[in-house]
């Protein structure tokens, strides 16, 4: 199993786990779920997932919180008549701060972060000597993100974001959509 995979794994089962009340009730505020539409440099546009959680350390300033994450996305290409099979993909653990500024109805934010990006290229084309050729590398960048979270139904809403990676010569921009779940604090 590759690493991307084990990591993605890892990821998905920690989140899975059912948080204790404490720590519910402390730092943890919520947890997002995306889907992007990834725009990389010198490609076309491709889908992509991501889980985020919200922490709010008590010794911030009111609005700031900080947001670990993890973004994956794989873009695959095949060109039958040549023979040509292309594979890309990105997982991407990351952290930024986040500021949520005071607003009525919507929520708009913006942070500001660092990325760690594990990128996979693998390419089959016999007709042009290349028999499953494979690269691996690890980069980290800067990310930035801004965008409007929404209210829908109690606990529950959704966001609007853009996100930039900064990659030296593969940058990343990311229209994100996705769910939000803000936890309640404890009934006093």
């Amino acid at each position: 199993m590759r690493v991307t995979a084990r990591m993605l794994m890892v990821f998905l089962l920690l989140a899975a786990i059912p948080f204790p009340a404490a720590l519910v009730a402390g730092p943890l505020v919520g947890i997002e779920g995306v889907t992007s539409t990834v725009f990389q440099r010198d490609q076309s546009s491709f889908s992509g997932i991501g889980l985020k959680l919200k922490v709010q350390p008590p010794q911030l300033v009111e609005g700031l919180t900080v947001v670990p994450m993890i973004e994956y996305w794989r873009a695959k290409s095949t060109v039958r008549t040549f023979g040509i099979e292309s594979t890309r993909k990105d997982a991407t653990l990351g952290t930024f701060m986040r500021y949520d500024f005071k607003h009525e109805g919507w929520q708009p934010y913006a942070g500001i972060g660092l990325g760690l990006h594990f990128i996979s290229d693998e390419v089959d084309a016999p007709t042009l000597g290349l028999n499953n050729e494979s690269n691996s590398l690890i980069k980290g960048g800067l990310l930035m993100v801004g965008g409007a979270a929404f209210g829908l139904a109690g606990n529950l809403g959704n966001l609007l974001e853009a996100e930039y990676h900064h990659l030296p010569g593969q940058g990343q921009f990311k229209m994100n959509w996705g769910l939000t779940w803000k936890f309640s604090p404890p009934a006093k």
